[in-house]
């Protein structure tokens, strides 16, 4: 045989893969077209692009195929595909885009264009996907969408910023098969079942928030026999009652894959709801009000969907009963979440024989666990979530060592009063992400657990009974919480957390000793550290402005000393500083005020801090709990406080976002705060709270009127100071107070009338000023006890015994012809003369009058007169009284 039969195939093969490298990334590749770069130059000219992702969008970068978020058809250079999602553009979407003819992909998502939605879009005739999704565009659905037949895809959820006049337009768009219009209302969208179902090729449905609950008539009987394609359909956040199963039958067939109903008001499930839906793999009920027995509802939903469901997620709802056998039935579980129920009973061992069970939470429930079951190897279950059940026993459940894959554990709040099995900490090689055993009566020490969990993992042991020292812990930590225990001993084990992915740190009211280690560098990442209620001591080492994520820092009740450290001013992100109860000294440090312009609870109580309230904290908007109580501060009190808008404006600040690895978690954040005279920790009510305490202190001066200016304040203490002057007339706007102490100063003339009106005000203290004149009359001042104005010698009237002038004693009746030896019988006889004198006097001065006003025409005219203006004159104030009541 020739062997150039050999080689001309090579040769062939060769020649086209040099033809196809040319023209995929050659030199002689197409470039885009002149036209189409100036098109997306003017579309970028008006958008700001605060993150720079527009950058290579330059004149003097020809080709545009090559930027950020273009695509081109490498064989005609004509943009197809403008993906610039999530890029944080601000502006509006220029009328250029009509330039780029071929467009097929459009994607401007989650960014921040604004203005009316361009009809000209619908003029983009090539499109086959459009997402508009979560910008702050506003008005009317363009009907010229109708136009886009070739569209596939179609986003346009929103923040109910959109419109819709009618559905007409989505008739036309017969290639549609994904439909995303959240938000967008569709209360006065008669029939809107019946443009859903004609859509042959849709397959994807999401109207989560469109108002459904208020169609008046959501279909037509034509379409009630219709089929549909749907595979998923997402319906939540739609207020939407039991009667919506009469439109949702048609929207789904056995082609159905995922079913969202959450966060709606279903109360029933119907009968053989999984009949039919026999491809179902994913259930979603969170937060309904479905009321019923949980072994009925899995009859309802047996069927073919009994054999196809993988994932059952129904927390926040009212199941009762037990989790009992029936479960069996549903073998291809995945994952069952019933997590904030009712039920109660127990959990069958049939659920562990779920050949693919992988997660389960039933936490918040009154189901009873049992301590021991006889369980085989359950290799596959990987998350368990058990808190607030009640293991029986009291003892730790020894079944979970058969777990050897488990990744998620929370035992917490389930009654366990007793130690942990050495078995369970030498579960060998673990790929334990999550342990939470906290709120449960659990003691003993802990063992080392350096090896024991996985990267970027969570050990939670709060509210126990541990103690020694805390042991060697995993390097990879993310959280650790050990708050509320006995743990002893010091904290420099921290530095062996190495891997810098520690965000959470909680040792808190334990009985800890030494140091602050210098190694807090290692912990960039960290956003809450509290040591608070421990016996720590020492000054804060320099790494501590290392912490740039801080957002709360609680060290209340140690013993740490010295200077505020300068580089702490490095930590911006603080949103809550409690250095309370500690020997700290120095000034309060201006930088305070410059630096941490997001803090909202500020506690330097209980230390030694001395000079002046420095001005740059009126800087601080956002502070609600401003606490400088019990040190040595002079001066008088800035007159700016009134800046502090925080207090000024309604609103309750919100918990501390912490932004993990893995999701958004809040933080409750607490403190201790003199309440109504005695000391008490705040934790969920703490953001409710809007306070200034400058009490015991050497503060001068008199209060600024300014402060009155505080309206939402609620606790206002500036006892034990050298305060003088008088009090503030405006006061008394300050209607949200709860608590007023001005005790032990110098205060002195009236307590101002305008006091009279604060009708919240339940704990008020002025005792042991030079106040004077008479206490105001109000529902709350005569109350209050006497000590509370004791300590005012000019000062009178009740609730204190002291009368002031010009009240009148009233007189005893003198009693005439009674000696010291007059019996009850003489008593007796000079009531009933009494009782006869006074009858008699009545009738004679009645018919007295009577007999003048039958007799004097005049007198009788002038007296009706008399009595139908007091009549009048007491109707009109008591309409007035009641009006102002109602207001």
């Amino acid at each position: 045989m020739n062997p150039c039969v050999f080689i001309v195939p090579p040769l062939l093969l060769l020649l086209l893969v040099t033809t196809t490298t040319s023209q995929l990334g050659g030199d002689d590749m197409m470039q885009c077209l002149d036209n189409e770069r100036d098109a997306l130059l003017l579309f970028k000219a008006p958008l700001q692009d605060p993150n720079g992702h527009l950058s290579t969008w330059r004149v003097d970068q020809h080709d545009c195929c090559k930027w950020s978020g273009v695509t081109c058809n490498n064989q005609t250079g004509h943009v197809t595909w403008l993906h610039i999602d999530s890029y944080g553009l601000v502006g509006e979407i220029s009328h250029s885009l009509l330039n780029l003819t071929y467009l097929n992909h459009l994607d401007l998502s989650r960014n921040s264009f604004h203005g009316t939605i361009p009809t000209f879009i619908g003029s983009l005739r090539e499109l086959i996907f459009l997402d508009l999704s979560y910008n702050s565009l506003y008005g009317t659905i363009p009907p010229e969408f109708g136009n886009l037949t070739n569209l596939q895809r179609l986003y346009l959820g929103s923040k109910g910023g959109f419109r819709v006049e009618n559905l007409e337009w989505l008739f036309q768009l017969n290639h549609l098969e994904e439909l995303d219009m959240d938000g967008i209302s569709l209360a006065k969208q008669n029939h809107w079942v019946d443009v859903i179902l004609s859509l042959r090729k849709l397959s994807s449905v999401s109207l989560d928030g469109c108002e459904l609950s208020q169609v008046m008539y959501p279909y037509s009987s034509s379409f009630l026999n219709s089929s549909s394609s749907i595979e998923s359909l997402f319906l939540g956040n739609n207020n939407l009652t039991s009667s919506m199963y009469r439109w949702l039958f048609p929207l789904t067939s056995n082609k159905l894959r995922f079913l969202d109903l959450s966060s709606n008001r279903l109360d029933v499930m119907p009968k053989n709801l999984g009949i039919n839906l026999c491809s179902l793999e994913i259930l979603s009920l969170d937060n309904n009000s479905l009321v019923v027995e949980f072994p009925d509802f899995l009859n309802n939903l047996s069927g073919c969907a009994s054999l196809s469901l993988k994932m059952l997620y129904a927390p926040r709802n009212q199941f009762t009963g037990s989790l009992s056998s029936e479960i069996q039935n549903f073998s291809s579980i995945t994952s069952l979440d019933l997590s904030d129920n009712h039920l109660n009973g127990s959990i069958s061992e049939k659920l562990w024989e779920l050949p693919r069970l992988e997660t389960l939470d039933v936490s918040f429930n009154n189901l009873r666990v049992p301590s021991t079951y006889h369980l085989s190897n359950l290799s596959y279950v990987k998350y368990i979530d058990l808190s607030s059940c009640k293991l029986l026993g009291p003892h730790f459940p020894m079944w979970i060592q058969t777990l050897k894959n488990l990744t998620f554990l929370d035992l917490s709040n389930t009654g366990i009063s007793d130690t942990v099995p050495l078995e369970f900490w030498d579960m060998g090689p673990s790929q334990l992400q999550h342990l939470n055993l906290s709120s449960n009566n659990i003691s003993g020490k802990v063992p080392d657990l350096s090896s024991n969990f996985a990267q970027s993992s969570v050990i939670d042991l709060s509210s126990n009974r541990f103690y020694g020292p805390i042991p060697n812990l995993p390097s990879t930590l993310s959280t650790l919480n050990l708050s509320r225990n006995k743990f002893s001993g010091g904290i420099a084990f921290i530095c062996q957390i190495v891997d810098g992915f520690l965000e959470f740190l909680d040792l808190s009211h334990n009985s800890l000793t030494g140091q602050l280690p210098d190694c807090l560098w290692l912990f960039k990442e960290l956003q809450v550290l509290n040591l608070g209620h421990n016996h720590l001591f020492g000054r804060f080492p320099p790494s501590i402005g290392s912490l740039i994520q801080l957002k709360m820092l609680y060290l209340y009740k140690n013993n740490f000393s010295g200077e505020l450290p300068f580089s702490l001013k490095n930590c911006t992100s603080l949103k809550s500083l409690n250095l309370g109860a500690n020997k700290f000294f120095g000034n309060v440090p201006v930088w305070i005020g410059e630096r941490f312009s997001e803090l909202y609870v500020l506690i330097l109580k209980s230390n030694k801090i001395s000079g002046t309230i420095p001005l740059e904290l009126c800087q601080l908007a956002n502070l609600q709990i401003l606490d400088m109580s019990r040190n040595n501060l002079h001066g008088t009190i800035p007159s700016c406080l009134s800046n502090l808008t925080g207090m000024v404006q309604q609103g309750i600040s919100q918990d501390v976002q912490l932004y993990t690895r893995y999701e958004q978690e809040t933080y409750a954040d607490h403190a201790m705060i003199q309440w109504q005279g005695q000391e008490r920790e705040l934790f969920s009510t703490l953001k409710q709270l809007k306070s200034i305490d400058l009490s015991s202190n050497n503060l001068t001066g008199r209060i600024p009127n300014e402060i009155t200016n505080l309206y939402d304040l609620i606790v206002l203490n500036l006892s034990k100071n050298a305060l003088f002057g008088e009090i503030p007339q405006k006061i008394g706007e300050m209607k949200n107070l709860l608590t007023l102490d001005l005790s032990r100063n110098s205060f002195s003339g009236r307590i101002p009338s305008s006091m009279s009106e604060m009708s919240l005000l339940n704990d008020l203290d002025v005792s042991f000023n030079n106040l004077s004149g008479r206490i105001p009359i109000s529902t709350q001042f005569q109350t209050f006890p006497p000590s509370r104005f004791n300590g005012n010698t000019r000062l009178c009237g009740p609730p204190l015994t002291e009368k002031c002038s010009g009240d009148k004693e009233p007189e005893a009746p003198r009693l005439i012809g009674k000696s010291e030896g007059d019996g009850e019988d003489t008593d007796d006889e000079l009531m009933g003369w009494f009782y006869i004198g006074g009858g008699t006097g009545f009738a004679t001065g009645f018919w007295i009058a009577c007999s003048v006003l039958l007799l004097n025409q005049r007198g009788r005219h002038a007296f009706f007169r008399f009595y139908d203006n007091v009549k009048d004159w007491v109707y009109v104030k008591v309409v007035v009284f009641i009006q102002n009541l109602q207001k």
